[in-house]
């Protein structure tokens, strides 16, 4: 590293010890969801294999949790992997979904992290349907952050299996569909999601500079404030984060205007 890259790490440092010491902690998200975009692209950009962005991002994972809970921040959800990322070539998916899987039992293993799976068990692998099970079973306990892996998730999937588990819950309990029709309404579809009774996200960070959802929880940020941050996601920082929580706090949430 030389002078001028050491010179702007520290400015950089100074610079977030900053933004922090003005952070109003009571005006920090409770859940924060996070569209971790750009890995492939950063790869790219460095001279490397997409395996490399993938595992780059991965290892920044850990880092971004405790910020997090630094901040006080008490859910976080990490999209991994939608329902459209089958799509790419097994070349590329088969390592992805390893180093995904190495993900969760890293969380897991941690001991600061509730793990919970949001997304459809059915598209996954055997053996990652085990290591999610798993994670969450041996985190149950566990008095920190809630972390929902979004893993085989789509926002369009996700709304269909909370009105076919409501319809089959009905069904166990003799509610007949005329009953259902007339009592369904929007706290019942989301008793269903797959966040079941947690808070819907406060704040949803996409990197990459990409401004859009791609079907990331379409029904629980109805009233999330959104920040697209330019930085691919290997290289987001802790400035960023805080960046992204003043500009939170900054705004005026209006729910429905």
């Amino acid at each position: 590293m030389n002078l001028r890259d050491k010179l702007r790490g520290l400015l950089v440092r100074v610079y977030a010890r900053r933004v922090e010491g003005h952070l109003d902690h009571a005006s920090v998200p409770e859940h924060i969801g996070v569209i971790m975009d750009g890995n492939r692209r950063w790869a790219k950009a460095a001279g490397s294999s997409t395996v490399h962005g993938h595992r780059a991002g991965a290892e920044k994972i850990e880092e971004f949790l405790g910020w997090c809970d630094e901040t006080d921040v008490k859910v976080v959800t990490l999209w991994l992997l939608s329902t459209d990322n089958f799509d790419r070539p097994q070349d590329e998916l088969g390592p992805l979904l390893d180093i995904i899987d190495g993900v969760v039992r890293t969380l897991a293993e941690d001991g600061r992290w509730r793990v919970h799976h949001v997304g459809t068990p059915d598209l996954l692998p055997a053996g990652m349907q085990q290591t999610l099970k798993q994670a969450a079973e041996s985190t149950a306990h566990v008095d920190g952050i809630v972390v929902n892996v979004a893993i085989g998730y789509g926002g369009r999937q996700e709304i269909a299996d909370a009105v076919r588990a409501m319809l089959a819950d009905a069904q166990d309990k003799g509610v007949t569909l005329g009953e259902l029709a007339e009592s369904v309404d929007v706290d019942m579809i989301g008793r269903h999601l797959y966040t079941g009774a947690q808070p819907d996200p406060d704040l949803v960070i996409r990197t990459s500079g990409e401004q859009r959802l791609s079907g990331f929880m379409l029904w629980q940020t109805a009233h999330s404030e959104y920040y697209f941050c330019d930085v691919f996601w290997p290289a987001f920082r802790k400035v960023d984060f805080l960046r992204a929580l003043r500009d939170y706090a900054a705004r005026h949430r209006r729910y429905g205007g």
